[in-house]
């Protein structure tokens, strides 16, 4: 049992780290792609990149999983709109707010998560893991200061906060049917909120990209939302949506370094202190998980 949670720490550590990739990258092609396409492309990523995955190792496939039945309906219906609104609300607030400030606020989904699975689906959160929120959460606050003037609750900021109110109900839809067809659950995310985004897309006039920003849209789409994705169920699985979640505190530092790298910004003492309180707030969340009664 010890063995198959710590595996599930490693997936939800890889997922947000192929998530982490997203936000300073889609900031990049932003500058070519209108917001709800590239929501759209980013799924469509992860739905055909996964797919073909699937298809190549179908005959090999170590998971056995059940498909998706229709008492799985509602969930998977929740789940696909969810991923509609989730990204289009990320990419309108990252094309008005800054890609630091984007990757902080993103981590408010670990509250949404645990607060939604506590209160709604009456996931157990003990006390030690909501000590380790805490002290993550807090770590991503500090990170804005920064630059004071880049932390404020814009237009933008409102965009990507409720991203993450629909990203944290839609993880706790999609912790429902965990236990299905890991391939299968990616996919119908991928290819359906592609496709609904792509919908909506043209209902708001927005133009096509150029082929060349559509393929750079659907690999960044498969490693940052297809794979963090297939990680992020198997995750699930062994530890639960608030734990998996909390797991993804990492993902802003990552795109922040990023952010540095790409925007030519430089690390300071208030990075540097968060990433302590990071490391503190993760450790717990470990050990929460490792000494968790069977």
């Amino acid at each position: 049992m010890e063995r198959k949670k710590i595996t599930a720490i490693i997936f939800a550590f890889l997922a947000a780290v192929f998530y982490a990739i997203n936000i300073p990258f889609s900031k990049v092609l932003l500058a070519d792609v209108s917001p709800t396409f590239m929501a759209s492309f980013l799924y469509f990523g992860a739905g055909i990149g996964i797919g073909i995955i699937y298809l190549f190792n179908r005959k090999r496939n170590q998971y056995k999983d059940e498909n998706l039945s229709k008492k799985d309906l509602p969930y998977t219906i929740g789940m696909i709109i969810l991923d509609i609104a989730a990204p289009i609300f990320l990419m309108i607030g990252l094309l008005i707010s800054s890609s630091a400030n984007a990757s902080l606020l993103n981590n408010f989904e670990i509250v949404a998560t645990s607060i939604i699975a506590l209160f709604i689906f009456k996931e157990t959160i003990s006390t030690r893991l909501w000590i380790g929120i805490i002290f993550i959460t807090f770590s991503s606050i500090l990170l804005s200061f920064k630059n004071i003037s880049s932390f404020h609750f814009s237009y933008g900021s409102l965009f990507i906060l409720a991203a993450t109110v629909c990203w944290g109900l839609e993880n706790n839809f999609t912790r429902k049917i965990s236990s299905k067809n890991t391939y299968q659950i990616v996919v119908l995310k991928g290819i359906f909120s592609g496709l609904g985004s792509f919908i909506v897309a043209f209902i708001r006039f927005e133009k096509l990209p150029q082929l060349q920003y559509i393929l750079c849209a659907l690999l960044l789409g498969f490693v940052s939302f297809g794979l963090s994705i297939f990680l992020y169920i198997r995750a699930q699985k062994e530890i639960g949506a608030a734990k998996t979640s909390a797991y993804y505190a990492i993902a802003p530092f990552i795109g922040a370094i990023l952010s540095f790298v790409l925007f030519k910004e430089s690390l300071n003492k208030i990075f540097l202190f968060s990433l302590v309180i990071m490391l503190i707030g993760s450790t717990i969340v470990i050990r929460d998980t490792l000494l968790e009664q069977k």
